[in-house]
């Protein structure tokens, strides 16, 4: 069993990164997106949360996309866990995010390399499922992250935030940022985007709260995650609101266009705005004063809990079953829960203090 590490060097695509990133925060699946059709994949034996852990084990992973930004440092994630937990990464896949019958290759070439376990971030939840099943008959544990197959072709799959998580904790950024008091605006992706439905509905769940009682959401906008219609959304917003105090943006594409927007406006500084974005696409405006806070998960930790509930499976520690639970390291204590769904937690919050620590 080969079991050297390669390693992929990030190139600087900054191009790639927005549109890594905005399909992955803006279309990449989440547990919400994937119905039950029979459960995970069955589960051999039953789990024993005090079985040691095995080293010497081999992790393949294969994101949608290699030498992608996004991916790459989800993957270094996973590299650097295994590392410390004495087992051996390799990385595969295809250069195209839209070649899933390259995916399709490399799950078949991890299976005839008798890999331990494999971590995928799937194009398609459905095209990779006859090959993964196969994987996991011949005894290879298959977690999937980012993005999900549908759960009877994977053992776990670690998700990058609950829904809830995603939208309660947007409004508390913005709260805090506006003190408690005045008229937001949401400006989103396309009006029929599932996820972003979701999260809206939460965050309007969450103003209920009497905490938010002088804040008053006066529109949702939709800029489709085009940077040009998302720009004019904004600048349409405050035209029609001229007392808007802030901004949530739930889509990589619309919070770095209304940024734009705002940064070479009278507005600078005295609208707030928050919402998901990357660290890169973002550093300039909060350097300058126009963002306090925005969020989003922290691919490396995705990573890393991919590669630690790819160890723990192929310890014995867990089947995939829902109800069970694992230590991962320095990261605590996770549960599986329905359909074998593991979330990686609340979002990271990126500021002016910590933003130059992060480059995806």
């Amino acid at each position: 069993m080969r079991k050297s590490s390669i390693r992929r060097t990030c190139a600087a695509l900054a191009a790639v990164t927005s549109l890594a990133l905005a399909a992955t925060a803006c279309g990449g699946t989440t547990k919400e997106d994937v119905k039950d059709e029979g459960g995970q994949a069955a589960t051999a034996g039953k789990a024993d949360p005090n079985a040691a852990t095995k080293k010497g084990l081999t992790v393949g992973f294969l994101p949608k996309q290699v030498n992608n930004p996004y991916f790459t440092v989800a993957d270094k994630g996973g590299e650097k866990a295994l590392k410390e937990l004495g087992s051996s990464y390799k990385e595969v896949g295809p250069s195209s995010a839209t070649d899933t019958a390259g995916q399709v290759s490399y799950v078949n070439t991890l299976t005839q390399q008798q890999v331990d376990a494999m971590a995928v971030s799937a194009q398609d939840p459905g095209a990779l499922c006859t090959a993964l099943k196969q994987a996991i008959k011949n005894g290879i544990k298959v977690v999937t992250y980012d993005s999900d197959t549908k759960p009877e072709c994977r053992n776990a799959f670690i998700s990058q935030a609950s829904a809830d998580d995603l939208g309660r904790t947007e409004v508390q950024l913005l709260a805090e940022q506006i003190g408690y008091k005045g008229e937001i605006a949401i400006l989103s992706a396309a009006q029929t985007a599932t996820n972003q439905n979701a999260w809206i509905e939460i965050m309007k769940d969450e103003l209920k709260d009497p905490k938010y009682k002088d804040i008053k959401l006066v529109k949702v906008a939709y800029g489709n995650d085009d940077a040009q219609q998302s720009f004019q959304q904004t600048q349409g917003l405050l035209q029609e609101h001229p007392n808007l105090k802030g901004i949530i943006s739930p889509t990589t594409v619309g919070i770095k266009a209304a940024a734009q927007y705002l940064s070479g406006s009278k507005y600078k500084g005295k609208v707030k705005l928050t919402g998901l974005g990357t660290p890169n696409d973002m550093r300039n405006y909060v350097k300058n004063g126009t963002v306090e806070a925005f969020e989003l998960w922290d691919p490396a930790k995705l990573g890393e809990l991919a590669a630690r509930t790819a160890v723990a499976l192929s310890s014995g520690q867990i089947t995939g079953k829902e109800g069970e639970t694992f230590k991962a390291g320095a990261m605590g204590e996770y549960t599986i829960g329905k359909d074998g769904v593991i979330n990686l937690g609340k979002p990271t919050v990126f500021n002016a203090k910590n933003i130059d620590q992060f480059n995806f």
